[in-house]
């Protein structure tokens, strides 16, 4: 792919979630200690939200997002690898990205973010649960494809689309979660936070 249209593509993905975070300010949970990669966030809602919460079959509790600029440098990593050939097993832009090695290579310089090798382990032991309605750029979206258990992952981009290394014969591509086969084998969302300084101490000690 010629490097002016990666530049011109990264422009106007990066831009919005620019704009996003500058003018638009992000509410925390009540009791928010901090980020956590392998934990859930504990919140003690008031009765009026959880009553709120139920009427609504929401049930779940907002969850920080990634800094601006942890996301733009994740979004800027994958976009710029558009175009590499599919790989199984790949994990760099000259030997080929498979799904999973794409998304360890983008959250590669995000500290305190040490993702497993494989989609089903990051789906398993990673991050925090998020809803659809409730995805922001950087989060991972989980999917089973012609199988029970997930087997594929890829990085909310905004605006519905995420970018993946989708399979042999392809290359990493942008793609729409809108698409009726991506609804079918959605599994779940997931959202990588870096660990608070506290946690750091303790995993330190």
């Amino acid at each position: 792919m010629p490097p002016l249209f990666k530049t011109w593509l990264t422009l106007c993905l990066l831009l919005p979630l620019a704009a996003h975070a500058t003018n638009r300010e992000q509410r925390l949970p009540n009791g928010f200690t901090g980020y956590t990669t392998n934990a859930t966030v504990k919140h003690v809602p008031s009765k009026h939200t959880a009553l709120r919460a139920r009427a609504n079959n929401a049930g779940q509790v907002p969850v920080a997002a990634m800094s601006p600029k942890q996301s733009s440098d994740v979004l800027s990593r994958a976009v710029n690898v558009l175009g590499t050939p599919y790989v199984w097993g790949g994990s760099s832009p000259k030997k080929g990205f498979d799904c999973s090695g794409l998304v360890k290579y983008a959250f590669n310089d995000v500290a305190d973010v040490d993702l497993p090798r494989t989609s089903n382990a990051m789906a398993k032991g990673h991050g925090v649960k998020v809803a659809k309605s409730d995805l922001k750029p950087g989060d991972l979206i989980f999917f089973n494809i012609k199988s029970r258990r997930v087997n594929h992952v890829a990085i909310y981009l905004g605006n519905d689309r995420f970018i993946h290394a989708p399979r042999r014969g392809k290359r990493v591509s942008i793609d729409n979660l809108s698409k009726p086969y991506w609804q079918k084998h959605y599994v779940v969302a997931k959202r990588v936070l870096p660990k608070a300084p506290q946690q750091l101490a303790l995993a330190k000690r």
